[in-house]
């Protein structure tokens, strides 16, 4: 869209950031907030306290970094939400404009609304995918049908703790199901691969950490939770919603190295502790990586056989096709390449080595 001279394009890395935003988005499915952050790397307004704001962030603002696109994304479908803007809500989905039209109800919220946004900004974002839960309950039952222990859950960088639910929902693939039959939340992603084996995990303790936890059923952590939930797929705020209905897990607010040494200290005789995260760790500073690596490696060294001890995570390894899904299982060390999965849970790669 062609730049209006009230909206000179500043000379940072942020719409750099807003750009790299936009392909991801396009690439997730949300046209919309590829729209949205286009028009924003094009026009952003460099006269509000939040643009000088910006213009002073240190480090990466993108997607792999301070993610500063989203915090504006979700703090302008807050204001939606909230009812506090109409012209912005009237240029939001479902309702259809043309970027001229959007990019003026946009540009004037920043304007109108620069002291709410300067202070949601402050915080990163908070997404919960609920759908990243399909590898967690394909893994449990893949355990459940190796050891047939108990588990004790230990989630690094939980948010609000909906994953920590995930033997509440359901994974349907190939007309089969795997979980409880009563549940709000049914999970359907494209799935490739051999089926995980039907098995009946059991939970004993679930457990959370995150630096900055969102506690379900507080008005504001549940704004942020759905804020973040792109308006253009009201099917994740439906599925959110219901699996927010099911959280009773409780998140600790803390370092999460720190965190897991006094958890792996707790670990529950008689029982697997599986410890996870999707989409965290690689948010973690490299020497916390390296902390909590050695942690979990020294706690497997001393695992047994009837208390072991199982790593799983989900994250970005800089390949093209999603996310790395692996295991590792004490006694023994032994490391399993689980298979790939789309960041947001909508697709799933199954390996034939993790039966």
């Amino acid at each position: 869209m062609k730049q209006k001279p009230s909206c000179a394009k500043i000379t940072s890395d942020l719409p750099t950031a807003f750009l790299k935003q936009a392909e991801a988005c396009r690439k997730f499915g949300s046209p919309f907030m590829g729209r949205l952050m286009v028009l924003l790397a094009e026009n952003w307004p460099d006269d509000t306290a939040l643009a000088g704001r910006f213009a002073r962030w240190d480090g990466d603002l993108g997607p792999a970094g301070a993610s500063l696109p989203l915090r504006v994304a979700g703090g302008l479908h807050a204001l939606v939400l909230m009812g506090r803007d109409a012209r912005l809500a009237a240029s939001y989905p479902p309702n259809q404009v043309d970027d001229a039209q959007l990019c003026a109800a946009v540009l004037d919220a920043l304007r109108k609304h620069d002291d709410f946004l300067c202070e949601w900004t402050e915080r990163p974002p908070q997404t919960n995918e609920v759908r990243r839960s399909a590898v967690l309950i394909a893994a449990a039952h893949w355990l459940d049908a190796r050891f047939g222990l108990p588990l004790q859950l230990s989630e690094l960088g939980a948010s609000a703790g909906l994953n920590l639910m995930f033997d509440r929902f359901a994974l349907d693939i190939a007309g089969q199901r795997w979980g409880p039959q009563d549940t709000g939340v049914r999970l359907t992603p494209d799935w490739q691969g051999p089926l995980p084996p039907q098995a009946q995990p059991r939970i004993t303790d679930r457990r959370g950490v995150d630096l900055t936890p969102l506690q379900v059923g507080q008005p504001e952590d549940d704004l942020r939770l759905i804020a973040y939930l792109w308006p253009d797929q009201p099917e994740r705020l439906v599925r959110t919603r219901a699996a927010m209905a099911l959280q009773e897990a409780t998140i600790d607010r803390g370092d999460a190295v720190d965190w897991l040494e006094a958890r792996l200290a707790s670990c529950q005789p008689g029982c697997l502790h599986l410890v996870y995260h999707t989409i965290a760790w690689q948010y973690f500073p490299a020497e916390r990586q390296a902390r909590g690596s050695d942690l979990l490696e020294s706690a497997g060294r001393t695992a047994r056989a009837d208390s072991p001890l199982a790593w799983l995570a989900m994250e970005d390894d800089g390949a093209p096709n999603g996310a790395a899904v692996s295991l590792r299982l004490w006694p023994g060390d032994f490391r399993l390449d689980l298979g790939r999965a789309g960041f947001h849970g909508q697709w799933v790669k199954w390996h034939t080595d993790s039966r």
